[in-house]
C-alpha cells in the first residue's frame, strides 16, 4: 500500500511538472503584439504623364494586352530582394560600365551601409539568443554563517560559521510569456531587413550617381569641343579684321569688337573647364579614389537613344528600396508596440544549478557531496508587475506614436515614388520635343550666321551683326548639348524612380521592354555583390516578417 502510494504520488508529481510546462507553453503562445497589416495607401489609376497606350505599344512593340494595362500602379508590396542586374549596360558604354564596377568595389558609403546590415544581423542574433537557456559553470569558497533555524535547531544553539566549496553548473531560462522575446526577435529581424533595404537604397543610388555624374562629364566635354571651335572662328574671324583693318576698309571699333569676343570666348572656355575638373573629382570621390589619382579622357557625350516606355508594370515601383525600408520600420515599431505591451504581463525566469558542494576541498568532489538548486537565488521566479509610476503606460504611448509616425512616413515616401516617377517620364516626354525644335533653332543659327558673315565681307552689314549671329550659334549649341546631357540624366533618374532595372535587358538595347519581367534579373547579378562589398544576405535577404 505505502508502495502504491509512492507510486502514485511520483504520478502525481510528474503530473503537476507537465501541467506546469502546459501552462507555460500556452502563455508563451498568447503573444499581445498586434497583427501587422500593411496600411492602405492612396494609388492613381494610371501614369498621368504617361503616353497612350497605342502610343506605347507601336514605341515599345508591346502587345494590345500589354499596352492595355500599361502605366497601372498597384498598391506597393516590398519586392526589393528580386535582383536587378545591371542595370546601366543598356546605354551600351564600356568607359561607364567600367566606372560602375569601380564604384561598387571601392565606394566607401557603400562599404558602410554593408558594415550596419552586419550590425543589425548582430543585433538580430543577440534578440534569438533568449529563446535559448544560459548555461554557465564556477568554482569556488564561499564563507557563510547559517542560522540555527535553517538547520532546525533551537535559538540557543546559534549559528554556524564555515566554508564551502562549491563546483556548479547552472542554468537560467526566461520562458516566453506573452510573446515579449518573441517581439523583440521579430522587431530586430524588422530591423535587420531595413538595414538590408537601405544597402540596396545606397546601392541603387550609387549606381545612379555615377551614370548621372558621368553623363554630366560628358555633357561638359561637349561644351569644351564648341569652345574650341568657338575660338578657332573667332581666331579666324580676328585675322579678317585685323586684315581688313590694315587696309583701312573698318575702323579700329570693329577690331576691338573681334578681340573682346575671343577673350570672351577664351575665358568662358577656362570656366568649362574648371566645371568638367570639379565634376571629375566628384566621380572619383564616388569610386573611392582621391582626386589626385584619378583623371578621364575627355569625349563628348553621344545621344542616348534608350528609351523607358510608359507602360512599365507598375511592381516596378515595389522594387524601390527606399520603401522596402520605411515598411520594415513600420514591421518593427509594430513588434515594439507588442514587446511594450507584454511588460504588463507577468515574466517568468526559471533558474537552476547542479555541482557539488563541501566544506572541505579534498571531499568537493564526492558523489555524497552532490547538491542542486531550483529557483532563484534571491528573490522570486514568477514577477508579477504592481506600480511603476506609469512608466509602461508611457513606453507603451510612445511605441504605438512611433507606429503611427512609420505609417505616416511610409505613405509620404510612396506619394514621393509617384511624384518622382511622374516627374520624369513627363521630363523625358517633353524633352524629345524640346530638342527637336533646338536641333532646328541650332541650324538656323548657323545659316544665319554663315550670312551675316558673307555679308560682313561684302560690306552689306556691320561687325555688329556677325557677332551677334555667333553669339547665337554658340547659345543654341550650348541648349543643345545641355537638353542631351539632362536626357541622359532624366533616363536614369526613371530607372532610379522606378527601383533599377529589368530583367531581361542587353547591352546597347534602344528600349526597354513595357513587358519584361520586373522579378528575377538572369543576365549578371548587383555590382556589388559580384564584387563582394555587399554581405551575403543583402543580396538574398530575408522575407518579411510572417503575419501571426
Amino acid at each position: 500500500m505505502n508502495r502504491f502510494e509512492s507510486r502514485m504520488g511520483d504520478l502525481s508529481g510528474w503530473g503537476r511538472a507537465a501541467a506546469s510546462t502546459l501552462l507555460v507553453a500556452l502563455l508563451a503562445a498568447c503573444s499581445v503584439e498586434p497583427v501587422y497589416k500593411r496600411p492602405d495607401v492612396d494609388t492613381p489609376t494610371a501614369f498621368k504623364e504617361a503616353p497612350a497606350a497605342a502610343d506605347a505599344s507601336a514605341a515599345s512593340g508591346v502587345t494590345a494586352a500589354a499596352a492595355q494595362n500599361a502605366g497601372t500602379w498597384k498598391a506597393a508590396q516590398p519586392n526589393d530582394d528580386a535582383l536587378r542586374g545591371e542595370w546601366w549596360k543598356v546605354f551600351g558604354d564600356a568607359q561607364l560600365d567600367a566606372l560602375e564596377q569601380q564604384a561598387a568595389a571601392a565606394n566607401q558609403d557603400l562599404k558602410a551601409a554593408a558594415a550596419r546590415v552586419q550590425q543589425a544581423r548582430a543585433v538580430t542574433q543577440a534578440a534569438k539568443s533568449d529563446w535559448f537557456p544560459k548555461l554557465d559553470a564556477g568554482f569556488g569558497p564561499t564563507r557563510e554563517r547559517a542560522s540555527a533555524a535553517s538547520q532546525f535547531l533551537p535559538d540557543s544553539a546559534g549559528g554556524t560559521t564555515g566554508t564551502v566549496w562549491r563546483a556548479q553548473a547552472g542554468a537560467s531560462y526566461e520562458a516566453d510569456l506573452f510573446g515579449r522575446v518573441g517581439s523583440n526577435v521579430n522587431a530586430s529581424r524588422a530591423d535587420e531587413q531595413q538595414s538590408e533595404a537601405l544597402f540596396r537604397s545606397v546601392q541603387l543610388s550609387l549606381q545612379a550617381d555615377v551614370a548621372q555624374n558621368y553623363f554630366q562629364l560628358r555633357e561638359l566635354d561637349t561644351d569644351q569641343a564648341l569652345y574650341r571651335r568657338t575660338v578657332a572662328l573667332r581666331e579666324d574671324a580676328l585675322k579678317l579684321v585685323e586684315r581688313r583693318f590694315n587696309d583701312g576698309d573698318i575702323s579700329e571699333l570693329d577690331l576691338s569688337r573681334a578681340r573682346n569676343e575671343l577673350a570672351s570666348a577664351r575665358a568662358d572656355a577656362v570656366g568649362v573647364a574648371r566645371q568638367r575638373a570639379a565634376s571629375e573629382h566628384s566621380l572619383a570621390i564616388l569610386l573611392g579614389k582621391p582626386p589626385a589619382d584619378f583623371s578621364f579622357a575627355e569625349a563628348p557625350l553621344a545621344p542616348v537613344t534608350v528609351r523607358v516606355p510608359a507602360g512599365l508594370p507598375s511592381a516596378l515601383l515595389e522594387r524601390r528600396p527606399d520603401i522596402a525600408a520605411a515598411e520594415r520600420a513600420m514591421q518593427a515599431a509594430n513588434a515594439r508596440v507588442g514587446l511594450a505591451k507584454s511588460a504588463f504581463f507577468p515574466k517568468l525566469d526559471i533558474t537552476g544549478a547542479f555541482g557539488f558542494e563541501s566544506a572541505t576541498l579534498g571531499d568537493l568532489f564526492m558523489w555524497s557531496s552532490r547538491a542542486f538548486i531550483l529557483g532563484p537565488l534571491a528573490g522570486t521566479a514568477l514577477t508579477v508587475p504592481l506600480f511603476d509610476g506609469g512608466r509602461r503606460k508611457a513606453n507603451l504611448a510612445q511605441a504605438r506614436s512611433k507606429y503611427d509616425e512609420d505609417v505616416a512616413q511610409y505613405r509620404q515616401q510612396v506619394l514621393v515614388a509617384f511624384r518622382e516617377v511622374e516627374d520624369n517620364l513627363a521630363d523625358l516626354r517633353l524633352l524629345d520635343d524640346q530638342m527637336r525644335e533646338q536641333n532646328d533653332a541650332v541650324q538656323a543659327s548657323e545659316r544665319a550666321a554663315h550670312l551675316s558673315r558673307t555679308q560682313y565681307t561684302e560690306g552689306a552689314v556691320s561687325y555688329l551683326d556677325v557677332i551677334d549671329g555667333e553669339r547665337q550659334v554658340l547659345l543654341s549649341q550650348l541648349q543643345a548639348s545641355h537638353l542631351s546631357g539632362t536626357q541622359a540624366v532624366s533616363t536614369v533618374n526613371l530607372i532610379r524612380a522606378l527601383g533599377g532595372g529589368w530583367g531581361e535587358v542587353g547591352a546597347g538595347d534602344s528600349t526597354v521592354g513595357a513587358a519584361s519581367a520586373p522579378a528575377v534579373a538572369t543576365t549578371a547579378a548587383p555590382a556589388a555583390a559580384a564584387s563582394g562589398s555587399a554581405p551575403e544576405a543583402a543580396v538574398a535577404p530575408q522575407q518579411q516578417v510572417a503575419k501571426r
